[in-house]
């Protein structure tokens, strides 16, 4: 594959020079875009979900350290991201500018991510050492695949409401991959013999859906209109200047990093919350994570409803208070019967639902309103910024909830099954999975009280631009 590469240095041509807009988009491209997520959504969802427990329960690593293990390699991406996001920008290919990295991003990531639980040291210092490197690389991998992914949207269409059908599409199948892969990965865990050679099976079958989901988005956006990603700023120091001046932006990235946060510590305590606040440690984290994934795949047509109706910050806050609600209800969860606290996921997993469709249709907004005051297409510097500070926060979530299991003394494991967990130790992992996420996600919503980037600012801001 041979990617060309064109001087950056030229004056940036008018916001009125650009390609003439691209409004409705066919079905087959919010398809074939969408498969993408299959990608993202097993690679954000199962790290979250079994790494934690792989290395305090299967690898005998001190809470605290293995909070620092699975934190530390995706910490990365927060510099990494950005320089993908920049590189893609001036990619020239016939290929176009991002589907290039959907395919070879998407391939490695998936080889990594297998490498990642192949455990060449069963337990001890050794193999926490080897899953730190391997997901580091793994990370990096994600990085080169995940940044021109999001970058795609604001350069498919220019129109408001289309991107929101888009990101319907892409949601829809998000939630369909965190729901594959997140409630059969204990399934695929038990049915490969538990321990090591249980995860061995697991990183197989992840990379078989990461390899889909890239094969898919790239085979599926060939015939997209891709745009024409013009002169971006000089250096990727005045690049991050100006995203820091883009206040939309500015602020639905903060949200949105610490709401990840909150969402990733409900990822991390599933296995821990079914096992010692439950006491199903065989079937409750599948159903905990099927009723947290399920209901997107129900609700969507009805966020996209309430999009259309509120507009997108209003129905993302309704959607965040949601999340947060339920969170908080479910401290009870010891005292409640089991059919009630499934139900009290499910509605978490609604709000949850809505986040990601109004969160990711806002970014290209965002993106847009930039294009327009700046005449300058830079998406996959927002975008990378966007996905490092996303990344950030989904690594912090387990940490967060590593480090609280070390404070309130839980103890690890070396015999691929839990150990007997004193009362202070079920009380953190009770907190961590309610508590701490309401709190994230609820707090959150302060940074947005000055988003006003409404259709019609981001269409008077798309006019004419003066001669220079």
């Amino acid at each position: 594959m041979r990617l060309a590469f064109r001087r950056m240095d030229a004056p940036p041509p008018r916001a009125a020079d650009p390609v003439p807009p691209v409004t409705g988009l066919p079905r087959r491209v919010h398809a074939g875009y969408a498969l993408g997520s299959l990608a993202t959504g097993a690679f954000g969802t199962v790290p979250g979900l079994v790494l934690l427990p792989y290395l305090t329960d299967t690898l005998g690593v001190a809470a605290g350290l293995a909070a620092l293990l699975v934190l530390l390699p995706k910490a990365w991406d927060v510099l990494v991201n950005p320089v993908a996001g920049r590189i893609s920008d001036r990619t020239r290919s016939p290929w176009g500018a991002r589907r290039p990295y959907l395919l070879a991003g998407g391939l490695a990531l998936a080889v990594l991510f297998g490498a990642i639980f192949a455990a060449p040291f069963e337990a001890g210092p050794a193999a926490a050492g080897y899953v730190a490197v391997a997901f580091l690389l793994t990370a990096t991998a994600f990085a080169f695949f995940q940044v021109p992914y999001v970058a795609m949207p604001a350069e498919l269409t220019d129109d408001y409401a289309e991107r929101t059908r888009l990101m319907t599409w892409r949601v829809a199948v998000l939630a369909l991959a965190i729901l594959v892969s997140g409630a059969l990965a204990p399934v695929v865990v038990a049915a490969g013999g538990d321990g090591v050679a249980g995860h061995r099976w697991l990183g197989l079958f992840v990379a078989v859906l990461i390899v889909l989901g890239a094969v898919g988005a790239f085979l599926g956006t060939r015939s997209a209109p891709t745009g024409v990603v013009v002169a971006s700023e000089p250096s990727l120091r005045a690049q991050l200047a100006v995203a820091a001046a883009n206040r939309p932006f500015r602020l639905l990235l903060i949200c949105f990093v610490v709401q990840a946060a909150g969402i990733a510590t409900v990822l991390a305590g599933v296995s821990y919350f079914a096992t010692h606040v439950l006491r199903d440690p065989d079937t409750g984290a599948t159903l905990l994570f099927a009723c947290f994934v399920g209901p997107a795949l129900l609700v969507m047509p009805l966020w996209s409803r309430a999009g259309a109706r509120l507009g997108k910050p209003r129905a993302f806050g309704v959607a965040s208070l949601l999340f947060a609600a339920g969170a908080l209800a479910l401290v009870a969860a010891p005292v409640l019967p089991a059919p009630v606290v499934y139900l009290l996921v499910a509605l978490i997993g609604g709000g949850y639902a809505g986040q990601q469709v109004f969160g990711m249709a806002m970014l290209p907004d965002c993106i847009a309103y930039d294009t327009a005051r700046t005449g300058r297409r830079q998406a996959g510097v927002f975008t990378g910024i966007w996905t490092a500070g996303e990344t950030f926060g989904l690594a912090l979530g387990p940490g967060i909830y590593g480090l609280v299991l070390q404070l309130t003394g839980y103890v690890s494991s070396s015999t691929g099954h839990a150990a007997t967990q004193s009362s202070t130790a079920r009380t953190g992992v009770l907190i961590g999975f309610t508590v701490l996420p309401a709190l994230l996600v609820g707090l959150a919503l302060l940074a947005m009280r000055r988003y006003d980037l409404t259709p019609e600012r981001l269409a008077a801001a798309s006019g004419p631009a003066p001669a220079r």
